[in-house]
């Protein structure tokens, strides 16, 4: 049995010592270890493997010597920055909410900066995460209000809980309960121990998963503005995209009057996918709700717990039956790309689908040795598909769809149109590469199954449908 303990030690010679004496003296084996003073400097990390009865026996030991961070009780500074208008007393709700919860205040520093508003910096003595919680939550009220970036800043501030700051605010960003705001802590630790051994900075890190969970919170509700597109396909047959800022496209053919999903965007987004979808079929709830996944990465299943019969490929179905399990699908196998699917999973309320809803449709190709083998065929009333599926590239059990009479194929992620991207798509695209190190599994294959896509398409013009970006317009000539 394993566990994260994230562990609140004194700044002081031997005392990581005291800890793993715990450890070995109940013969528990540490596994991975994870400390940077210039992060925080008393929260370490700790990675513990032993029987359910030997954790049980560390938790009391460590809470006695008051190493685990429930029993913290240590003034610290937390340096946010409030934006204000730039009018006389426009700080002053902020001090008497910062009176009113008995914060002494270490540091200020503001400058009028020729817009209509003024960024406040100030550091705030605490001693509470929760009440360092609390004060976010009310001061919101009155203005936007964030952690300072530290990437950025001038000068080196005592930032001794730096990590349940941290994920206060990417809990707020994202409307989290308190129990997501403290699963995010191993994840997030994780993602800077990882790259920072690849040589990122980690204020880079942070700086990165702070702005990737700004852009999955700011497209919420009002402004939540995909870009929606119809296209013609067959006399009876329509296929609209619909392209959230973050995350896949949601693709809805309607074909003789029935309908088929490919992929479904993040689950944050339900309520906003939701009035979309029943704008676009208004009697969704009573139809029979069929969606076909071209992979299983969290943003292209989100929405999975919503339909009816899921369509997927053996691996695929395997890899979503492994998550609803508790274990760990093909992203969190790789090390490099496990600390950002959790975090992605935690900051978009990832739910997993129960097994029984999916119906493997195409078995593995066996051992192909082509980068796109065909495993079978997919008929929805007037398209007729050859399915292929990938070795792997982008991520195991990835299928394309080719439609050779009708001239339309579905690409996953292994073609998208980088050209057809919106801003906001592009920008939040740029993350996932920083923070996963690749968003392939193996970036020279997915590269080899790109060309294979395309050199399987026949002559004339076709319409490409990855899953992010807009339709791709493709000709094809003798």
């Amino acid at each position: 049995m394993k566990k994260t303990y994230v562990t609140s030690m004194p700044n002081h010679i031997g005392a990581f010592l005291k800890a793993s004496k715990c450890f070995s003296a109940l013969g528990i084996n540490i596994t991975r270890v994870s400390y940077n003073k210039a992060v925080d400097s008393h929260t370490l990390f700790i990675d513990a493997e032993g029987t359910k009865e030997q954790l049980e026996k560390a938790d009391a030991m460590l809470r006695e010597i008051g190493y685990l961070q429930n029993n913290a009780n240590k003034s610290n500074i937390v340096l946010l920055e409030f934006c204000l208008k730039d009018v006389p007393g426009s700080v002053t709700d902020v001090l008497t909410l910062i009176d009113s919860f008995n914060f002494n205040i270490s540091y200020i520093s503001s400058q009028e900066n020729g817009t209509d508003y003024q960024f406040f910096k100030m550091g705030l003595y605490v001693d509470d995460a929760q009440k360092i919680s609390n004060f976010l939550n009310e001061v919101e009220k009155i203005c936007k209000v964030r952690m300072i970036d530290y990437n950025h800043s001038e000068k080196v501030y005592d930032n001794s809980i730096f990590y349940y700051t941290y994920v206060m605010g990417l809990k707020q960003l994202m409307g989290l309960s308190e129990k997501c705001g403290n699963e995010l802590l191993v994840p997030v630790n994780l993602a800077m121990q990882t790259l920072d051994e690849q040589g990122l900075s980690p204020y880079r890190t942070f700086d990165s998963i702070n702005k990737f969970a700004e852009l999955l919170g700011n497209a919420k509700g009002e402004n939540f503005s995909p870009r929606i597109t119809t296209h013609n396909v067959t006399e009876n047959t329509e296929i609209t995209v619909i392209e959230p800022p973050c995350g896949s496209n949601c693709i809805i053919i309607k074909s003789n009057g029935k309908y088929l999903f490919v992929d479904s965007g993040y689950a944050c987004y339900k309520e906003e996918m939701l009035r979309i979808i029943e704008k676009i079929i208004p009697d969704f709830k009573d139809i029979e709700k069929r969606i076909l996944v071209t992979h299983a990465d969290v943003d292209h299943c989100g929405l999975l717990p919503l339909f009816d019969e899921i369509i997927a490929s053996e691996k695929t179905a395997k890899c979503l039956t492994n998550e609803y399990l508790g274990k760990n699908g093909y992203r969190e196998e790789n090390p490099l790309h496990k600390p950002y699917i959790d975090i992605c999973k935690i900051l978009t309320s990832y739910e997993p689908v129960n097994p029984e809803k999916i119906k493997v449709q195409w078995l593995n190709s066996q051992n192909g040795t082509q980068p796109l083998t065909q495993i079978g065929f997919f008929d929805f009333e007037d398209l007729h598909f050859e399915v292929y599926e990938g070795k792997g590239g982008h991520l195991p059990g990835e299928i394309v769809l080719i439609d050779y009479t009708n001239h339309i194929a579905f690409t996953g992620d292994i073609y998208i149109n980088m050209h057809g991207l919106t801003p906001e798509q592009a920008q939040y695209n740029r993350y996932a590469p920083i923070l996963m190190t690749s968003v392939d599994t193996d970036t020279k294959l997915c590269f080899e199954e790109r060309k294979a896509i395309l050199q399987r398409l026949g002559v004339g013009d076709w319409k490409i449908f990855g899953s992010h970006g807009a339709k791709k317009d493709y000709s094809v000539n003798i």
